[in-house]
């Protein structure tokens, strides 16, 4: 039956990437989901007490404020960014926000952004590795993390390159249009 469908009328090529694109765009989101959600109960219900980053603003508090306020409200302001931006139907800020001003507005909130979270999370990052004090309690997974966000950030970051190629707005409707079929089981 398989080999039918599979061979019906296109090419094996089509074909294998017709399903892989099912894959990866249709079905792995909601594994991920899933995982991340039940992961999370049976984390939150067996270890509840391992959810912390061991703190270090006792053992040195210098700019630590700067890096820690750089760091945490440019995390925030890319969270929110995505949530609503990414949520948000098109019909609702349409009549007064074209697709191609939405799309320079993310450009350029999103690159101070993640300018703070790189900037910030790597002022973290040289405490961590280079403070005696901090670098005596801090562990190998709070580094490694705390090392990923601010990668990912700065991978983010060149993402504008791109994104600069096409200020129509139009790649990120669609990319907003996929990511709420996928939140809304649609």
């Amino acid at each position: 039956e398989f080999r039918r469908v599979l061979f019906r009328s296109a090419p094996l090529e089509e074909t294998t990437m017709s399903y892989l694109n099912q894959f990866v765009f249709g079905i792995f989101p909601y594994i991920c989901l899933a995982v991340f959600l039940i992961g999370s109960l049976l984390r939150f219900d067996r270890e509840q007490y391992t959810w912390k980053a061991h703190s270090s603003q006792i053992l040195s508090k210098k700019n630590m404020r700067l890096a820690s306020n750089l760091f945490h409200v440019g995390m925030l302001v890319i969270f929110f960014g995505h949530l609503f931006g990414m949520l948000t139907p098109h019909w609702m800020y349409e009549p007064f926000l074209s697709a191609g001003h939405k799309q320079l507005l993310a450009i350029i909130i999103g690159g101070i952004a993640g300018a703070m979270v790189v900037i910030g999370g790597a002022m973290l990052l040289y405490r961590r590795f280079f403070n005696p004090r901090v670098k005596a309690t801090s562990g190998f997974m709070d580094n490694l993390i705390l090392a990923l966000i601010v990668f990912q950030a700065a991978l983010g970051m060149v993402t504008i390159i791109f994104s600069l190629g096409h200020l129509e707005g139009d790649v990120m409707l669609t990319l907003a249009s996929w990511a709420q079929a996928i939140v809304f089981f649609n």
